[in-house]
């Protein structure tokens, strides 16, 4: 069974960073297009950030372009998401999610992704 936990949430003052983290088990991320989505209460889930199977390209909401950053350790079977310059409006639960097929490119769809974390939650304060 793949289960992806989400870890590196908290409660932050705005204009500081966080690093989030996706770990996986049950199925490696190799070879598979992982994604951060985010939800804030009285919001639908929202695209955040996505990286392709291998690492060569990723995708970002206009909303966190040029703050934030996805990277992948396929060593380590890691995902992360850097936040920089954090904005109240950054509050929300982010999940992580794992492609369903193998080869996906960096999506914003989230039908592209079977498998979703937990997720954690960052507050962000003004």
């Amino acid at each position: 069974q793949v289960q992806l936990k989400e870890s590196g949430g908290g409660l932050v003052q705005a204009g500081t960073s966080l690093r989030l983290s996706c770990a996986a088990s049950g199925r490696s991320f190799r070879g598979y297009a992982v994604a951060w989505f985010r939800q804030a209460p009285g919001h639908e889930r929202e695209f955040v950030a996505a990286v392709n199977w291998n690492g060569g390209a990723v995708g970002y909401a206009d909303s966190v372009k040029g703050r934030f950053t996805i990277d992948r350790d396929d060593f380590k079977e890691m995902v992360y998401l850097q936040m920089n310059s954090l904005k109240p409006e950054d509050t929300a639960i982010y999940c992580c999610a794992q492609g369903g097929r193998q080869f996906g490119d960096s999506s914003a769809r989230a039908g592209e992704y079977d498998y979703w974390g937990q997720g954690t939650q960052v507050n962000v304060s003004a």
